[in-house]
């Protein structure tokens, strides 16, 4: 079961002393039920792979640029430079991204250079409120994953994302039956290859007591609560209670 913290635009150095809780936590899991990884902002990749070098916690990134090698691209990092620096993982085609302005083609572009640097990609994929009321969902989804995961060869290796982008910071999550169709249909699509499939949108220790008993779900991607070590803990105890 994987959690995977996406601390988006949060946290300084001082914030890392707030992990103790999680590493502390960490330990208590003899049976390795759980995978825990931090994707912080770029600047705290580095000093975050250090604090958790001797934990089995591991670190990612939250997007990257879609070149292999250096340029003229000011403001930007490409994946061997996040991995450079000590990720292990990668998110991309994130709503937030993608409402900014990234598209399938772009997307796919920056998952291959992920995986040719060695790095283990989060695909999200997710329908907006309208396309979900237009009964789209699953059009969309099938889109989102033909064109951004066109000539990828070894789709098992990839964690894939489910976040409707209707759920994240709203509160609003999917009905449980709802999911189970979806969650079904993710992996339908993408077949024999059988990636890991989470859910994101709106986990907290509350929606999160809906969720726990759909066992095609993988882990959770977690957004505002896994900024507070205790929610973020408290999410993953509900889980196992």
């Amino acid at each position: 079961m994987y959690f995977i913290a996406n601390w988006k635009m949060f946290g300084d150095l001082r914030t890392l002393n707030s992990l103790d809780k999680v590493i502390k936590f960490s330990k208590t899991d003899k049976k390795k039920k759980f995978k825990l990884i931090y994707c912080p902002p770029n600047t705290l990749i580095r000093p975050l792979s250090k604090r958790l070098k001797k934990t089995k916690i591991e670190v990612g990134a939250q997007n990257c640029h879609e070149s292999d090698n250096p340029g003229a691209y000011t403001g930007h990092v490409n994946s061997k430079m996040l991995k450079n620096v000590g990720a292990k993982y990668l998110i991309l085609g994130h709503s937030e991204n993608r409402q900014a302005g990234e598209n399938d083609k772009l997307i796919n572009l920056k998952v291959k250079s992920g995986i040719k640097a060695g790095l283990k990609v989060i695909f999200c994929i997710g329908e907006t409120l309208k396309e979900k009321k237009n009964k789209k969902t699953n059009q969309v989804l099938a889109r989102q994953i033909k064109r951004g995961l066109k000539s990828i060869k070894k789709k098992s290796k990839l964690i894939i994302a489910y976040e409707p982008v209707w759920s994240i910071g709203t509160g609003l999550i999917p009905k449980p039956e709802d999911l189970i169709k979806t969650v079904s249909f993710i992996k339908k699509k993408l077949g024999k290859t059988s990636p890991k499939v989470l859910y994101g949108g709106s986990v907290n220790s509350v929606s999160v007591s809906q969720l726990k008993d759909i066992s095609s779900i993988d882990g959770f991607l977690i957004g505002g609560a896994s900024q507070d070590p205790k929610k973020f803990i408290d999410i993953i105890k509900k889980i196992y209670n």
